[in-house]
């Protein structure tokens, strides 16, 4: 008995603190689980208010106390929390991206209590800088990559949106997006020069090895192509191409883009036109050779024969 009441004493407190939070979580879902449809705020956002209890607990954040991050409510549902309540560095974040997360501001800037120094990279990439110092809605930011909060997975299961298998199709939902492509003119079809590459080819057989955007661009840090810091900035491409290319020269980098071939790169336009002209040459070489071997064979064979007769 002595042996067993200091581990009560123990367990007693991790007990009511996980009750706690289950309860209160339990209370937000009694309501959001059997929610259906959006409402319409007096901002003028539309909200989906359903959220599915059972993927919620399959997420990275379905053991949380849903307060946790809505830090704008108290424990009765949507009544304001108390002054104070909300820490002063996540309302500062709040304040700055209003603009773009009208329908929680503070949720969104919750993210940077847990995920401080991914939150930091974010903030001086170029998708931060949209969001943060030019004040545009379009910048990317944590679920615009990550997805729906009550609903990410770890980043190597098959239903994150980062995982390799995703991540692609991911970064094309803004870069494939022709008003946002002519807004920051950084072109469109993207996806598609990178599918036809040898990196594109070797990931849509599912090639292990094969190098995702992330690879190139970085994944919370990442850089307009020009900005010194950069990882694909042209000092520093040969280090980047290098840690898969070893020896990796200026000229070899030089061929790597994601602009469409044209008469402006004249040498891979052209040399991709040679190859194709030669792979045609090649199989209708092979085809017209079996053709003639076949015309060869049946002309022997007919004269051969017609020998034969005229022998008899």
């Amino acid at each position: 008995m002595r042996r067993v009441l200091p581990i009560v004493f123990i367990l007693l407190p991790l007990l009511c603190f996980t009750c706690s939070a289950s309860a209160e979580t339990f209370t937000c879902l009694a309501c959001h689980s059997a929610m259906k449809g959006k409402i319409r705020t007096e901002a003028g956002a539309l909200i989906n208010v359903n959220v599915d209890g059972e993927r919620y607990a399959g997420s990275v954040h379905g053991g949380f106390d849903c307060l946790t991050c809505h830090k704008q409510f108290s424990s009765n549902p949507h009544e304001p929390a108390k002054a104070g309540n909300i820490p002063k560095n996540v309302a500062a974040i709040a304040s700055k991206i209003a603009h773009k997360a009208k329908i929680d501001p503070v949720a969104l800037a919750a993210c940077a209590e847990c995920h401080e120094d991914a939150y930091k990279s974010v903030q001086e990439s170029i998708h931060g800088k949209n969001v943060f110092d030019k004040k545009q809605s379009d910048g990317a930011l944590c679920t615009d990559c990550h997805g729906s909060p009550h609903y990410i997975t770890p980043k190597n299961t098959a239903t994150s949106l980062v995982n390799k298998k995703n991540i692609v199709k991911t970064c094309g939902e803004c870069h494939e997006n022709e008003a946002i492509a002519k807004k920051y003119d950084f072109g469109t079809h993207i996806l598609d020069r990178y599918y036809e590459s040898f990196h594109g080819k070797k990931y849509i057989i599912g090639h292990p090895n094969a190098p995702t955007c992330v690879n190139c661009h970085n994944a919370h840090d990442i850089k307009k192509w020009d900005d010194p810091k950069s990882p694909v900035a042209w000092d520093n491409r040969t280090q980047t191409c290098g840690k898969c290319h070893k020896g990796a020269t200026k000229k070899f980098v030089t061929a790597i883009t994601h602009k469409p071939l044209g008469k402006d790169d004249p040498i891979p336009y052209w040399f991709e036109k040679a190859l194709i002209v030669l792979l045609l040459s090649v199989f209708a070489f092979i085809f017209g050779h079996v053709i003639l071997e076949a015309i060869s064979e049946i002309r022997d064979k007919v004269l051969k024969k017609g020998k034969e007769e005229h022998h008899e």
